[in-house]
């Protein structure tokens, strides 16, 4: 029998500076937005106008994780719209169903 030789090596693969730069741009605009969401949440008091803007800003950081980690900044627009939009109406059925079972519980009591 005649012995195969596996000469398998490693090779290491230069950084691509490009995709390093694009990956910090990433996590400095995440962290920049929690950053202004931990600010609001001890400076403001709390009430509808805070939720608004945590909610508010939620969606903005899901529809940029969207965008850069399912790369679809690069599709079209109309498969980006087709995500965010039902996001969008499932956030406010949840304000909605909150809001009015909140309502008909203090009405109980």
């Amino acid at each position: 029998m005649s012995s195969h030789g596996n000469n398998s090596t490693l090779e290491v693969l230069p950084r691509n500076k490009e995709k390093i730069k694009k990956i910090w741009k990433t996590a400095g605009i995440l962290l920049a937005i929690t950053a202004v969401e931990f600010l609001l949440a001890f400076t403001m008091e709390r009430g509808m106008l805070l939720f608004a803007i945590f909610i508010g800003l939620t969606l903005v950081k899901a529809a940029y994780i969207m965008m850069e980690f399912m790369h679809l900044k690069d599709e079209s627009k109309t498969l980006f719209w087709s995500i965010m939009l039902p996001l969008i109406f499932l956030v406010w059925l949840l304000i909605a169903l909150f809001k009015e079972g909140a309502e008909i519980f203090m009405y109980r009591w």
